[in-house]
């Protein structure tokens, strides 16, 4: 007979990071409702270079992702791994590390997005100093994991644990892979990449974050924790093992159609759809595992709140993955792209699955690791009604906003000419559609705030368990034996579940990058294409730092709508010294990409001081301060000599002579304001004037040939 022993369970760590998920979430959805009312009532951009949302919409999402929803992954493992194991963490000092670091980096990422301090990736903004603190902060989680897991009193590996390992694997490979750059200095860097690599690998890092940070792990806790609050079994094993197997096989390949119809090579783009739509499968296989689990239960369902909320969490988590396939078609992708069809389909998954799968675990965790019950469930009740009323009111007007979005750009008259030619003319179409998804925001936002006044009452009346104490028999290794399932094999050695999964996930990447990297032929070079020049280099970055590229895409995709629209459409070399590429995720402004020469050098002056003095009813915000700002023309010879490592052709000890050059362009710009009646001594020395030059290079680097007949 095994010995019985005893130890402690550590919830002091899960009481802090269900504190720091609280606090966060309030925060991050906070900033988004900001960011919501600013494109309905652009005076909440309040005049102010850090509050602009070019630069707190990545600073909603990061806080939405890794403070609220990452805090809250943590705060599931750390409680249900202890259990499923039936041993304490591996290290308390570890588990420390892990929490303070992680709060560090949020608050690093607090203060750096809102200065305009970016990498510009998708997910991915922060810059390289704060991408080694997370690299090492999450090896940091992994030690102490992984540890946990070989000194384990219990031998099988239940489901949530295969996720949380696939988890970690992957996202290390994800963040290294889509973080190798070189660094200009503290605070700058250029990627490895450029173009369109830059892009694929972008996406498949961006497509995979949502896959491996706000799916895999969330759907470990739903194992976990969706048949605790129902006190029944999961449904299936063998579905449990066929979702796992194939989910996290399949999900790596999809990053492709976030560029469907791009300079991307059809046959990554092709791959790209072949996988999203096998996605669905493994997908509704876990979702439909969730809620079989609650078979008998629905009586309980319709008078707990808590598992009202997993059940909803798991029916956002169908529609997401349903709705994310068919998306990847390239006919529906034809006419979501761009629009805000995209964004109402992202928050179904955030608001539905994240959200509420993440309060339904808070409200059954808190009260028991505080020995008490939850302070009102009426109040829990009331959360989830307002809150659901909240995810309506946000995704059915952005549906209802993408689809107009996109007729309208794509109609033509019957004489053949855009009937919208005027970009505006889309945009004052959905203030109503932003006014009501702004109000679905608010009351998502209330029911939050119900949460952390229900949540701290519970905590204010209980007392925290911090050390659990419990028992089990010490840990016996067993031999396989004859008709045990095959995949019990696996399930007791958690070494070769990393290794199987590392292959599983490795290959899609392989496959589909690895080409793209290693076969020049990909990307077509031609002649015409140069490096940007130094005050042109300075105005990107400048451009890249306002967020310009969270409203405004680079692409003019192969539609006729489009190149009636914008002109020629964009093709694969002329991004070729593009670090980092800038295509965009959505049009809430007209596409750029051609815009140079478009305009006069004052129409831009005069657009970036007051927008709607250019375009009537714009929602942009005004960016005086780019007319006041010193340029800063320091770094402008470590940014060349840094490009040139990368292997952009400057000629040799160019970087002695880029400041004079600037400083040339930059006169014959600030000449043209002048005339043009613009009174400012020291204008060649602003930042407007280095932004100006770099919209007017746009897309000018290729002629198009003339149509025949002209």
């Amino acid at each position: 007979m095994a010995q019985v022993e005893k130890f402690a369970y550590d919830n002091a760590i899960v009481r802090n990071f269900a504190i720091a998920t609280i606090i966060f979430g309030v925060i991050g959805m906070l900033v988004g409702l900001l960011a919501a009312l600013q494109l309905v009532l652009p005076s909440f951009n309040f005049g102010i270079a850090e509050t602009t949302f070019g630069r707190i919409r990545p600073l909603h999402t990061n806080a939405a992702i890794f403070a609220f929803v990452g805090n809250g992954i943590f705060m599931g493992v750390y409680y249900s791994l202890q259990r499923l194991l039936k041993t304490p963490m591996f290290s308390k000092t570890l588990s420390n590390l892990h929490f303070w670091g992680w709060q560090a980096i949020i608050l690093a990422a607090a203060i750096t997005l809102p200065l305009g301090i970016t990498s510009a990736k998708e997910y991915a903004e922060l810059e390289w100093p704060i991408d080694i603190a997370i690299a090492v902060v999450w090896i940091i989680f992994g030690i102490n994991m992984f540890a946990t897991i070989l000194r384990r009193r219990e031998n099988h590996l239940y489901v949530a644990i295969w996720f949380y390992i696939a988890t970690w694997v992957t996202v290390t490979v994800l963040h290294v892979g889509n973080n190798l750059e070189i660094p200009v200095n503290m605070w700058k860097s250029y990627p490895v990449f450029a173009g369109v690599q830059d892009a694929l690998v972008q996406w498949w890092y961006g497509h995979n974050a949502v896959a491996f940070f706000l799916t895999t792990p969330y759907l470990g806790l739903m194992y976990y924790f969706l048949p605790k609050a129902a006190n029944r079994p999961v449904y299936s094993y063998k579905l449990s093992i066929i979702h796992f197997w194939a989910l996290i096989f399949i999900y790596i390949w999809a990053g492709p159609h976030h560029l469907l119809y791009t300079s991307l090579p059809d046959w990554a783009q092709s791959l790209g759809s072949v996988f999203s739509i096998m996605l669905i499968a493994p997908s509704w296989g876990g979702m439909l595992n969730g809620l079989l689990t609650l078979r008998g239960a629905w009586d309980r369902v319709r008078q707990d709140p808590i598992l009202k909320f997993m059940v909803v969490a798991v029916t956002a988590y169908g529609m997401a993955t349903f709705e994310g396939p068919m998306l990847s078609l390239k006919s529906v992708n034809a006419i979501s792209h761009y629009t805000d069809w995209t964004i109402g389909h992202v928050h179904i998954g955030t608001l539905g699955w994240n959200g509420f799968l993440t309060f339904g675990i808070l409200y059954w965790l808190v009260p028991r690791i505080f020995q008490t019950k939850l302070y009102s469930m009426k109040m829990a009740n009331s959360h989830f009604w307002i809150g659901t009323l909240g995810i309506l009111f946000y995704a059915i007007p952005l549906y209802w906003a993408g689809w107009t979005q996109s007729l309208m750009w794509k109609q033509f008259t019957p004489e053949g000419f855009l009937k919208y030619g005027n970009f505006l003319e889309t945009v004052t179409q959905l203030i109503p559609m932003y006014a009501l998804r702004a109000l679905g925001g608010t009351l998502y936002f209330v029911g939050m705030i119900m949460a952390v006044y229900n949540l701290f009452k519970t905590m204010a009346i209980g007392k925290l368990l911090a050390y659990e104490e419990a028992e089990a028999p010490a840990r016996v290794v067993h031999t396989p034996h004859k008709g045990e399932h095959w995949h019990r094999w696996i399930e007791r050695r958690p070494v070769q579940l990393l290794i199987g999964s590392t292959i599983a996930i490795l290959i899609g990447g392989i496959v589909e990058i690895f080409p793209m990297v290693m076969i020049d032929e990909q990307v077509p070079k031609i002649a015409s294409v140069q490096p940007y020049t130094p005050l042109e280099l300075a105005g990107r970055d400048i451009y890249i730092r306002e967020g310009c590229l969270g409203c405004h895409s680079q692409m003019v995709r192969p539609f006729r709508s489009e190149t009636e629209r914008y002109g020629e459409y964009s093709k694969s070399g002329e991004f070729i010294y593009d670090r980092p590429f800038l295509w965009g995720s959505k049009r809430t402004g007209p596409d750029l990409h051609r815009l140079g020469g478009k305009y006069t050098d004052i129409w831009h002056y005069n657009h970036m001081l007051d927008p709607e003095s250019m375009s009537p009813n714009s929602i942009m915000p005004p960016y005086p301060w780019l007319i006041r700002k010193e340029l800063n023309t320091k770094s402008i010879p470590d940014k060349i000599k840094t490009l040139q490592f990368l292997g952009t052709p400057y000629p040799q000890g160019y970087e002695t002579i880029a400041i004079d050059d600037l400083e040339k362009q930059a006169k014959i710009i600030a000449s043209n304001l002048r005339k043009d009646g613009v009174e400012d001594e020291e204008l060649e020395k602003r930042e407007i004037v280095a932004l100006i030059a770099y919209l007017q290079r746009l897309g000018t680097d290729i002629k198009p040939k003339p149509q025949a007949g002209n």
